[in-house]
């Protein structure tokens, strides 16, 4: 089965999904709009949160490995150096690894499947695209890259446009076209749909791979007891015209999901199964995963057979 994944929500259901079908038979499909180069480093936010959580090695925070230090940043402060991006030593290494990888010639997707290798994951974790694709955020009359939005503008402001650049140039890797060609499931992680899921269904190649696949896509709703838990989705939800509902996340995903996951008690214009949404600990994970597999199988005998293309 595929995951398409984004930040926090989409790693914890493939950390979920890792231990109901086990690492074979798990492929993570990840975001590619937040990367960014600093500090000498090439970093990868969503891989590399996919990975963490996959490795067990998630910090407490949310974010980053367990037990790193941040010797480095703590120096380049003490020389003067603006730190608004913090990464502990670990991560940079990591950084480091992928920035050296591309320099040589080697591939995102191979550069990452070097860092899985090393933290000992043993399911794909994908970027969406070897080629550059970068999320740009308009707000207060100012382009954006994404990491300063959320961090250095800490998310606030009026969200006026979202580019998701070099997305319709860019290409996907072969491992990700092959992975969702032979799927029987594709779930679309519970991560925002715009600057999450957005970059990668920007990518026409692809859209195109999800719309000939012969397995069922649904997607797992965000909003949890009609609330975002965490991050500035309803702003990008709010700036896209839709509402902060199931409802929303549905007209979001029109014509690439087959079924959607909620919480909601409302009526929905496509398949939908409703459980409840919070993964707390690994037995929420687990039931989520659970529950979400069960409906993308009965959604499976509901679509036309492998010989004709599904309807979406």
């Amino acid at each position: 089965m595929v995951v398409l994944s984004g930040g926090t929500g989409g790693a914890k259901l493939a950390r979920g999904m890792l231990d109901v079908v086990g690492p074979e038979r798990l492929t993570v499909v990840a975001n590619p709009g937040d990367d960014i180069e600093i500090y000498g480093g090439h970093v990868s936010p969503d891989p590399d949160l996919v990975s963490f959580w996959l490795a067990d090695r998630i910090d407490s925070r949310g974010w980053g490995l367990d037990g790193d230090t941040f010797t480095v940043m703590e120096t380049l402060r003490a020389l003067g150096e603006e730190i608004w991006f913090n990464l502990g030593d670990q991560d940079l290494a990591i950084a480091i690894r992928r920035a050296r990888a591309l320099a040589d010639g080697r591939t995102l997707t191979e550069a990452h499947r070097e860092i899985n290798a090393g933290l000992g994951v043993r399911a794909p974790v994908l970027p969406a695209s070897d080629q550059p694709v970068r999320t740009r955020v308009l707000a207060d009359g100012r382009w954006w890259t994404l990491q300063e939005f959320l961090i250095r503008a800490r998310g606030q402001g009026e969200v006026q446009d979202v580019q998701f650049r070099g997305a319709r140039e860019a290409g996907i890797p072969a491992a990700v076209r092959d992975a969702i060609a032979h799927a029987s499931a594709i779930v679309i992680g519970p991560s925002n749909p715009i600057i999450s899921i957005g970059p990668m269904l920007a990518i026409p190649a692809l859209r195109e791979a999800l719309r000939a696949s012969p397995a069922p896509v649904l997607a797992v709703s965000p909003i949890v007891g009609g609330a975002v838990l965490k991050g500035p989705t309803a702003a990008f939800m709010r700036h896209r015209g839709v509402e902060v509902s199931a409802l929303g996340i549905a007209a979001l995903y029109a014509g690439v999901i087959d079924g959607l996951v909620t919480d909601e008690p409302i009526e929905l214009p496509l398949p939908a199964l409703r459980t409840e949404l919070l993964m707390d600990g690994a037995a929420g994970r687990e039931r989520l995963a659970r529950a979400t597999l069960e409906f993308a199988a009965s959604l499976a005998q509901r679509t036309a057979p492998p010989s004709s293309v599904p309807p979406r």
